[in-house]
């Protein structure tokens, strides 16, 4: 058990390393110019607006979940990684509305900040599910300061003029790759843990619509693939709260 721990440690210090060692990487300009600005109701961007609707939905529906009965936990301190994995998705869809009504570096930032709230309460449950309880719940602000750390280091970086996204996208990389290392070899003590790949196969998709933004809008003119993006992340929270909901505990034993 406190092997497991040392490792996700371990890979977490790796990941900050890197962050400092790989040369810096400004955040590049035609990143703010999607496919999509049209718009509709008086509201500039509207799709990639108001596609944002489907994070408040999940992160709603989650909330309501984590915090009341229908979610599966073996101790009520189990459920706190997951309120703020929701409040995350909850924030990301005003953060993301705000930023696509007037892209910049500037609305970026409030895009980025709860992502990486979403992104490290997941960590910190899994932990929480796999390894080791109070590990998950010791490391669990730990780790949001780490994530909000890597948004607030790229943005003074970006206003010095000497701007660097790498240790944001090491961070976010970094965070798809244990959850899919402790799908891989730690199993959960409830079932239904295998739901965690649903996680990152929508995540996956939602990666692949934002890098074929303008080829998505080409094939009829209809939905940009950052629209796209947006519903397929917005799955990603629904396979949690699904989880959460269904699960059963099958491994009473974790450290308490």
């Amino acid at each position: 058990m406190a092997l497991r721990i040392w490792i996700v440690i371990g890979i977490s210090v790796l990941a900050v390393v890197a962050a400092w060692l790989i040369p810096a990487m400004p955040q590049p300009v035609a990143y703010h110019d999607f496919a999509d600005q049209r718009g509709m109701f008086g509201v500039d961007n509207f799709l990639d607006v108001a596609s944002n609707v489907a994070f408040a939905l999940a992160g709603a529906a989650g909330l309501a979940v984590a915090l009341g009965r229908r979610g599966s936990f073996q101790f009520s301190i189990e459920r706190w990684p997951y309120v703020i994995f929701f409040v995350g998705v909850l924030l990301t869809a005003a953060g993301s509305a705000y930023y696509h009504l007037a892209p910049d570096n500037e609305t970026l930032f409030w895009d980025r900040l709860p992502m990486t709230i979403a992104f490290m309460a997941l960590v910190a449950s899994q932990v929480v599910d796999r390894i080791n309880i109070r590990a998950g719940i010791a490391l669990l602000v730990p780790m949001l300061l780490l994530g909000a750390a890597s948004v607030v280091y790229w943005r003074i970086t970006e206003r010095a003029g000497e701007g660097n996204v790498m240790p944001y996208g090491i961070l976010q990389g970094y965070s798809m790759a244990i959850l899919l290392m402790m799908a891989a070899v730690t199993p959960s003590r409830y079932s239904l843990g295998h739901y965690l790949y649903w996680v990152f196969g929508w995540y996956l998709l939602s990666k692949f619509f934002e890098t074929f933004d303008v080829e998505v809008m080409g094939l009829g003119q209809m939905v940009s693939g950052h629209t796209l993006k947006h519903l397929a992340a917005a799955v990603a929270p629904v396979a949690v709260c699904l989880m959460l909901t269904r699960r059963t505990l099958v491994d009473s034993t974790g450290a308490r």
